[in-house]
């Protein structure tokens, strides 16, 4: 998608480690319009699917997920990565390696909010390794709901978790591939 690898281009930035920053606009500070866009073009990929629920994980695929969700006309719904006192009743866990915050947590969701006649769309900002996706995705496989498909904002094609996912046959799309990041500039993989 055009409209974000020339957003990439202009306002994010490449850190040491391959580490791709977009909090100026994606996930710490949030243009509304931009996901206004995305989310049209996730509309347009996936509501042949039906989705009835947007599944994301907590925090920064929070906002994205949540204009998705108003696009679809149905329900957000979030993994935790630690059980509040508020959540009561059965629980769905699948515990994960934070890239982030290079230690394991557990993705949480309770029961009550994902049954087995659900057609769940998986939102995130980012897919690098695929630690998150796998877990929520694993939490969807729990409950028995059905995953008709991944979107991602931005997936860094140089790292093994979009290819994991494709390999296992769910229906990716991911608005920006970035092939190559590094003091030189951002090389986007051509659609």
């Amino acid at each position: 998608m055009k409209l974000l690898q020339d957003r990439i281009v202009r306002d994010g930035k490449v850190l040491p480690g391959n580490i791709i920053k977009v909090d100026g606009f994606l996930n710490h500070r949030v243009d509304i319009n931009l996901l206004k866009a995305l989310a049209d073009e996730f509309y347009a990929v996936f509501a042949e699917d039906k989705p009835t629920l947007i599944l994301t994980i907590e925090a920064s695929g929070i906002a994205l997920a949540t204009v998705v969700a108003e696009r679809f006309g149905v329900p957000l719904l979030f993994a935790k990565k630690a059980k509040s006192d508020n959540i009561e009743g059965g629980l769905y866990k699948s515990e994960i390696f934070s890239f982030t915050y290079k230690k394991t947590v557990n993705l949480i969701v309770s029961a009550e909010w994902l049954g087995e006649n659900e057609r769940v769309l998986v939102i995130d900002d980012f897919l690098a390794n695929g630690e998150a996706l796998r877990g929520v995705i694993d939490i969807a496989h729990q409950a028995n709901a059905e995953v008709v498909g991944v979107g991602i904002a931005i997936e860094k094609g140089f790292q093994p978790g979009g290819q994991k996912l494709r390999d296992a046959g769910y229906k990716l799309h991911s608005l920006a591939i970035i092939d190559k990041a590094d003091e030189n500039g951002i090389t986007f993989r051509e659609e």
